[in-house]
């Protein structure tokens, strides 16, 4: 396995999955030091979910453009997650965080089985979008690296769920956790919805509890 030696750390409160765009608003002198190192030297840093403690696990981020610059030094970037890794040792240079990493994949390819899971998994996530009242589009699906970081972006997922499926090195496995997760999630939807439209179909409420007289 591949492996980098003092690749710069950003802790933050989230998951990035690989090939997954996220937009950073860059503040702290720490990072603004961190990006223009990645700038100047073309390389990528790593983005690691930090909750109370750091987690192992993390994804390689790489700047694909600059949105705008600020003349106090501040910056709004727009990046890309590229592959997971392992951190093996944590290194404090001061200004940030750099960490020896195992880059890794997936041990297994998906299996033929695999196939009817992806559309199980699709049917429910559309469902769930659906209950949102987000745009189900079925582009979304098509023509991806790894369906499963696709769903879990906007699954329902909390942090501690989206590093388990980041973690996870099967493609299957991945799947499997997704449909499991939206078969009692979407439950819970539809009986918040269905609370919801009773509340709007009963115009009004009294009072309650009722008021002293």
């Amino acid at each position: 396995m591949a492996a980098i030696q003092s690749l710069p750390l950003f802790p933050l409160g989230l998951v990035l999955y690989p090939n997954e765009q996220l937009p950073l608003h860059i503040f702290e002198n720490r990072y603004k030091a961190l990006t223009k190192y990645c700038l100047d030297h073309d390389v990528p840093f790593g983005i690691v979910l930090y909750e109370d403690a750091l987690a192992s696990v993390g994804t390689t981020a790489r700047i694909e453009r600059v949105l705008n610059r600020y003349d106090d030094g501040r910056l709004d970037l727009m990046v890309q997650g590229e592959q997971r890794f392992r951190i093996q040792e944590v290194y404090d240079r001061k200004s940030y965080y750099t960490a020896d990493v195992t880059l890794f994949g997936d041990e297994a390819p998906i299996e033929a089985e695999g196939h009817d899971l992806q559309e199980r998994v699709i049917t429910q996530h559309m469902k769930l979008l659906e209950l949102a009242g987000r745009t189900v589009r079925p582009s979304l699906y098509q023509n991806v690296d790894t369906l499963s970081f696709v769903l879990a972006q906007n699954g329902g997922l909390d942090n501690e769920q989206k590093q388990e499926v980041l973690e996870l090195t099967s493609e299957q496995e991945r799947l499997a956790y997704l449909s499991r997760h939206f078969a009692s999630l979407i439950p819970r939807v539809e009986q918040q919805e269905d609370v919801q439209r009773r509340i709007r179909s009963n115009g009004h409420f009294k009072d309650f509890p009722p008021e002293e007289v």
